[in-house]
């Protein structure tokens, strides 16, 4: 009986060790997934990504195939103008549609209405990658799509406010460029030769296009849009900071420039009328291209000015991407966003001139070379410093950048800048009352 007993146990023991072994050979080498399976996974998987006609999208979109064969996921991308794009988003979520997963957003315009209409998904959990690297970006880029805690979009776009300046004019008069803007008001009006057609200092002028860039103004004189929620476009700092702006553009600026947006101040920069000008350093390549401008080589660059309280340029995501909140391809969505954000595909579209987010690109040679070594200098700078936002952080953007916007031109015209600033106040604390 023992024997038996003894011989059932071995003739068990031999069929475990057996099946052991069976599954050992049947089993993969390693833990890992294939790429067989990762194709297997998403080859079903087909991405509709809903992007602006921008130089990012055109700048990325020929490296789309790129991802799709590491990955597996299909891309479907649909281009449209800017005002195109934000209408065709709301429309859609609007009705609830799943079927936009990835889109462009511009935080600072539209962020603050889709996050609290529930359109955007919350993407905190996927960014804790480490080989992805969120600290790597700068952290006024990350908080232009933030709430709280939440991160609900991935810059992409970045741009500052800085000082365009005539090299040639400023070295024929032995001048350096301004470092406060008290500087900027004296050498615009000394370098101002309007007989010649020439003119000290040229900015934005037009009412609402104005506030952006005006901005940067009024946070150097201590100011702010708005502050402990309530509206501050009447505070002392703020009328100051219309005043300047106003009799900077009325005492060293060109005619005319109350109907100036971006285009037109910059064209008449780079048609040599103007020794400085402050914007977006986005707009650099207007300036250089030999076919929009006649000053190219002689264009500096510098960062903005020093005011009364400080310097404090805006430093902005003027675009970044975002997903569907009711998006069915959450995951995939992810991989887009974090292909097209890392530090390889933002080294390849800053090679096109598409200024990034990620500092570690800005440090690189890689990442600089097709920007001229004063403007990387001028960006790296400006990116330790500055607020996140150069507009009234609202849902009613257009509105409110109305409002403000009639103070900037009442100062321009040499009007009651106070009783202004005051009655536009006035509007925008009932619009921040309405949303509230």
């Amino acid at each position: 009986m023992r024997k038996i007993r003894g011989l059932s146990f071995l003739l068990v023991l031999g069929l475990f060790v057996g099946l052991l072994a069976a599954c050992s050979s049947n089993a993969p080498a390693s833990e890992e997934p294939s790429s067989d399976s990762n194709d297997n996974k998403n080859k079903d998987v087909e991405l509709r990504i809903i992007a602006a006609n921008h130089p990012w999208t055109e700048a990325i979109e020929p490296l789309i195939p790129q991802f799709e064969q590491e990955s597996g996921i299909k891309v479907k991308l649909e281009k449209y103008f800017e005002d195109q794009l934000t209408q065709k988003l709301t429309t859609e979520f609007t009705a609830g549609s799943d079927s936009i997963d990835v889109f462009m957003i511009r935080p600072l315009q539209e962020g603050k209405l889709f996050n609290l209409n529930g359109w955007v998904a919350d993407l905190t959990s996927y960014t804790g990658d480490s080989d992805w690297d969120l600290s790597d970006f700068t952290e006024s880029s990350v908080n232009s799509l933030k709430d709280g805690e939440k991160i609900f979009g991935i810059p992409t776009v970045t741009e500052r406010e800085i000082l365009y300046y005539r090299k040639d004019i400023f070295e024929e008069n032995n001048i350096e460029p301004p470092k406060t803007l008290d500087d900027l008001y004296e050498i615009a009006k000394q370098l101002n030769d309007p007989s010649n057609d020439f003119y000290g200092m040229v900015s934005r002028g037009q009412r609402a296009a104005a506030v952006t860039q005006f901005s940067s103004y009024l946070y150097g004189f201590g100011g702010d849009f708005i502050v402990d929620g309530k509206a501050a476009i009447d505070t002392p700092e703020a009328i100051k900071a219309f005043e300047f702006y106003g009799n900077l553009l009325k005492d060293a600026g060109p005619p005319g420039v109350l109907n100036m947006s971006w285009p037109q101040a910059a064209g008449l920069f780079a048609q040599g009328k103007a020794a400085m000008y402050t914007d977006a350093d986005s707009i650099y390549p207007n300036l250089l291209d030999p076919e929009k401008s006649v000053v190219g080589e002689k264009v500096g660059f510098a960062v903005f000015p020093e005011g009364p309280e400080g310097q404090t340029p805006y430093n902005v995501t003027s675009w970044g991407v975002a997903m569907n909140a009711k998006s069915k391809n959450k995951d995939a969505g992810w991989e887009f966003i974090k292909w097209a954000t890392s530090k390889d595909i933002v080294a390849e579209l800053q090679k096109k001139s598409v200024p990034g987010p990620r500092q570690s690109v800005w440090d690189s040679p890689e990442g600089t070379e097709a920007f001229p070594e004063e403007l990387v200098k001028v960006i790296s700078e400006s990116n330790k410093i500055g607020k996140e936002y150069d507009r009234p952080l609202v849902i009613k953007v257009n509105e409110a950048r109305d409002m403000i916007g009639t103070a900037i031109v009442t100062g321009i015209e040499g009007g009651d800048v106070e009783a202004a600033a005051k009655e536009a106040n006035k509007q925008f604390q009932q619009l921040l009352d309405d949303e509230n």
